[in-house]
């Protein structure tokens, strides 16, 4: 581990450079925190600043609250600790840390089962306007279905429910899908359209059954 982790968290700074008399305020993306952190690692804690809450709710839809709070640490902890080989071509770093976190899920697959059933359950009596899980469903064209798309989401293989939650909860790109996944664009795009049709052969078959 690297004995610069304890220090992360954010540290004073003057995010700017001066040039002759004045100070030009220059954007600083992911990758130049990265860079910075290598010497300074209490640099590394504005990454955590600029992302801990979108992929703590990307956890907490997967896992429940209990495992994103320890998750979200080790996602942290993990991106930290290989920010050295981080690609400082991409001024983004959040796919890369979506790619963390999914790989860590991966040891957390029944835990996410129970999370996913818990929240059709849920749904089926409360359903948020402005939760992403509307969005789904929205797609399917049908909101009473959503139980039924939950359970078929748990079922899917790894790689295609990945993709898929990803792609409609995070709203990431194909790009950004694969640059998280480490995969070509084109698995991402043929993952996802095998889970879009195993959704659909869901919709056709509770079609059939009504």
């Amino acid at each position: 581990m690297d004995c610069g982790w304890w220090v992360w968290a954010a540290a004073p700074h003057e995010p700017g450079r001066r040039t002759g008399k004045h100070w030009v305020m220059a954007p600083e993306s992911d990758a130049d925190v990265i860079g910075a952190s290598l010497a300074e690692p209490a640099v590394f804690g504005r990454l955590f600043d600029r992302h801990a809450t979108v992929l703590f709710r990307y956890l907490v839809r997967r896992v429940g609250v209990d495992d994103a709070e320890l998750l979200l640490g080790d996602v942290f902890r993990v991106a930290f600790e290989k920010r050295e080989h981080y690609d400082r071509a991409r001024p983004n770093a959040r796919p890369w840390l979506y790619g963390i976190a999914t790989n860590l899920l991966a040891h957390h697959r029944r835990s996410e089962a129970r999370r996913i059933a818990a929240t059709a359950r849920l749904l089926t009596t409360q359903r948020p306007p402005d939760d992403p899980t509307d969005r789904v469903v929205a797609r399917l064209d049908a909101a009473e279905l959503w139980p039924h798309v939950a359970e078929a989401v748990a079922r899917l293989p790894e790689g295609e429910r990945d993709v898929l939650l990803l792609y409609v909860w995070e709203e990431l790109s194909y790009d950004e899908i694969a640059a998280a996944l480490d995969v070509p664009v084109g698995t991402v795009r043929s993952r996802l359209n095998r889970a879009r049709e195993s959704l659909r052969e869901l919709r056709t078959s509770i079609g059939r059954q009504q």
